[in-house]
């Protein structure tokens, strides 16, 4: 079904646009190439906050006409921010898409930082803070992410720290937004049942107009990674495992063949080696699983599980036996075969949701200009041969390249 329309304003931002006349929805979105890892440890946490304060006022709206604009039509309006990217999203029936345009430019560009909503917006981001750290899954992710991405922007909590939270004015909103803002990294992605003219009307109305932005800023790029281990005493009644390291970038050639095998070690099958080892066979933990996500210029390798404190040593020692077996014998043709058989399905499953299509459109006109056919992703994957996954597991799953970290119960 892939078959989007892409075309550049004459502002420099991007709209990709995907046409489905099955549905009487419509979901759009605003991709801003902005993101955690754009911080400092002087201003950490400033883009989660800068989109946090996008709802609260704009040049022509309150936050209260922000909260009501769609909600009173049925809609959405909701938003999130990554190591990489701000997005503004909106979902209401197609009847209302030009509302929904509006709302999104207005909140993105037009923000004004009122003051009193920042104090109180303040706090709303303390308590999210809090309610995360007291999530021990949470915690652990964004704490293993610390320890692979040591030193850098790209391990720093999105959410910001208490001292930074707390330190933020006005002025640094602003000053975030001039720097970092770029038309050349704006992407605005929409699908639903509207015709590509209807599109190209409201995308200059409400986008070609804006000013030519223009960001002089530079990410620092992450390019040394150290093996780490750590352990933490939280009031947890199970041990928190994970273990992670770096791993390959957006553009590498690596990409494809270890997103397959992480489909097959610790992927959201329950059929994963390890689902089937360490909670199917052993009984040792409720779920288990891992993930792979590929940035510009790195990515992250991460495998997380929470057990008794007893049973650690086991589970690692099955997880390990896992990674060896990828890493030494190769899989047989009806393994391979039924791997990529899966994660093709489970690809051409996520396509059914037009919110997760949008978004997955905006992020890849965002990272490479172009929105791949499913077919496209599909040959890749049928490219993958054993030899290659037996490479990358030799690779990716080396002992002394493999961080850790524990979550333990507090000692009493």
């Amino acid at each position: 079904m892939r078959n989007p329309t892409i075309f550049t304003l004459s502002n420099g931002i991007r709209v990709v646009h995907q046409h489905i006349p099955s549905t009487n929805i419509v979901h759009c979105g605003l991709f801003l190439g902005i993101g955690s890892r754009d911080e400092t440890t002087i201003n950490q946490g400033i883009a989660h906050f800068w989109e946090h304060m996008a709802f609260k006022g704009t040049r022509r709206r309150t936050s209260i006409d922000i909260i009501k604009s769609l909600d009173s039509i049925g809609g959405e309006l909701n938003a999130f921010t990554d190591k990489e990217k701000i997005v503004f999203y909106a979902s209401a029936r197609d009847r209302y898409f030009e509302r929904a345009v509006d709302v999104l430019t207005d909140i993105t560009f037009q923000s004004t930082f009122p003051v009193k909503e920042l104090e109180k917006e303040r706090g709303v981001i303390l308590e999210e803070m809090a309610m995360y750290d007291d999530s021990p899954d949470d915690s652990l992710q964004d704490e293993l992410e610390a320890v692979v991405f040591r030193n850098h922007p790209m391990g720093m909590n999105i959410l910001g720290n208490e001292m930074t939270v707390r330190a933020f004015r006005k002025r640094d909103f602003v000053t975030f937004f001039a720097n970092h803002a770029d038309n050349r990294e704006i992407v605005f992605s929409c699908i639903g049942n509207i015709s590509l003219e209807n599109v190209e009307k409201l995308a200059v109305k409400y986008l070609e107009r804006k000013p030519r932005l223009r960001s002089t800023a530079r990410r620092k790029k992450f390019s040394v990674y150290e093996q780490h281990e750590k352990v933490l005493q939280k009031g947890v009644k199970q041990s928190r495992c994970a273990i992670g390291r770096d791993a390959y970038p957006l553009m590498h050639e690596n990409r494809i063949p270890f997103y397959l095998l992480n489909n097959i070690l610790g992927g959201p099958g329950m059929n994963s080696r390890l689902s089937m080892s360490v909670r199917e066979k052993h009984g040792l933990v409720y779920s288990i699983d891992s993930h792979y996500h590929a940035y510009s210029d790195t990515g992250m390798f991460a495998l997380y599980f929470g057990t008794e404190p007893k049973q650690v040593k086991k589970c690692m020692t099955l997880i390990r036996r896992e990674m060896d077996k990828l890493s030494t014998k190769r899989l047989s043709p009806s393994e391979l075969a039924s791997a990529k058989d899966q994660i093709k399905g489970q690809l051409a499953l996520s396509e059914e949701n037009n919110l997760g299509l949008m978004i997955m459109m905006g992020r890849a006109v965002l990272d490479h200009d172009r929105v791949p056919s499913l077919n496209e992703v599909f040959d890749k994957i049928d490219a993958v041969t054993a030899k290659n996954l037996q490479q990358v597991a030799n690779e990716m799953f080396q002992e002394d390249k493999l961080s850790y970290l524990y979550m333990e119960p507090v000692v009493k």
